[in-house]
């Protein structure tokens, strides 16, 4: 039994992926296991990914999935003690995958999950825990007028919420919150994974001495006509909690601000931008799951 599973999702993006697997290797001492959803794969990327990595378990999907299902898919596989979540855009520079396992040792018996710092590509600071996350916080950053805090604390600190792009949790812990939540599709899984972890009586945490880079800034998607609206579909089914009057209440918010930059894109002639946005304001009073959203915008790309 290997002491971590490292499971990680690609769509297609060999040159993502390579690199990723090439700083796991190089800077990993504990026994582990990677397993890769490979994702709508081309044959020739995937015969070429799996006789580069012959150590690697590769699992073809090649069915419109979201993040939480394909996933979902490789964590039922694995054998670790622990998983670590790890998106194929992401690099190890030194030996966060070993530290994040000795952190386990030093904190407290309800501890379930550790994430590392999230650097961006030149080496800047993306994320270092992230703090309580309110539904009023999601409004507000939908019109701009707040922004998501990057520095939460240092060291080996308690915080709220963790991040979808690397993440270390115990196994056990994971299959019994039923690992993630596959209504949400894109997104918010990571927060409500780490939200239904502490509801649970599990705490999360945060080591800033492990660093992981994450390149989103540079690989990113070319499906955001499709995918962003799914991903505040989903938002807002999360933050309002199952409640109908809230879901109303919120909903006419971000639809608002939704338009809002559909106009403005429209006047300025972006067009894949006012895409986005009209597609996002169709799918906010609409009763259909994130899921089915993507597949109906993804086939009009």
């Amino acid at each position: 039994m290997p002491d971590v599973s490292i499971v990680i999702v690609c769509m297609n993006r060999p040159d993502n992926l390579r690199p990723c697997l090439l700083s796991i290797k190089k800077n990993t001492t504990a026994e582990y296991e990677v397993i890769v959803v490979a994702y709508l794969f081309s044959a020739d990327n995937l015969s070429a990914v799996k006789a580069e990595f012959p150590d690697v378990r590769f699992i073809v999907n090649n069915a419109l999935s979201g993040f939480s299902e394909n996933n979902n898919i490789a964590l039922r596989q694995a054998r670790g003690k622990f998983c670590l979540i790890l998106n194929d855009d992401t690099e190890i520079p030194g030996p966060a995958i070993d530290r994040l396992l000795e952190d386990f040792g030093k904190l407290p018996e309800d501890a379930a999950i550790v994430a590392p710092k999230l650097l961006n590509a030149d080496g800047s600071l993306q994320l270092c825990g992230r703090p309580d996350y309110p539904t009023i916080n999601y409004l507000r950053q939908q019109w701009h007028c707040y922004k998501e805090p990057v520095d939460n604390g240092s060291g080996l600190f308690r915080t709220y919420n963790v991040s979808g792009a690397a993440f270390l949790i115990k196994t056990d812990v994971f299959r019994s919150l039923g690992w993630f939540d596959e209504r949400y599709f894109f997104t918010p899984e990571d927060i409500a994974l780490s939200t239904l972890a502490r509801e649970r009586g599990y705490s999360v945490w945060c080591d800033s001495e492990a660093e992981v880079i994450h390149k989103w800034r540079t690989t990113a998607s070319g499906i955001a006509p499709a995918v962003r609206p799914a991903a505040v579909r989903g938002s807002l089914i999360f933050f309002s909690r199952g409640n109908p009057l809230r879901y109303c209440l919120l909903a006419a918010g971000v639809w608002c601000a939704e338009m809002t930059k559909r106009i403005k894109a429209r006047l300025q002639g972006r067009k894949e931008d006012y895409k986005t946005f009209r597609n996002i304001s169709r799918s906010i009073f609409t009763r259909k799951a994130p899921k089915e959203i993507f597949i109906r915008y993804y086939n009009e790309l």
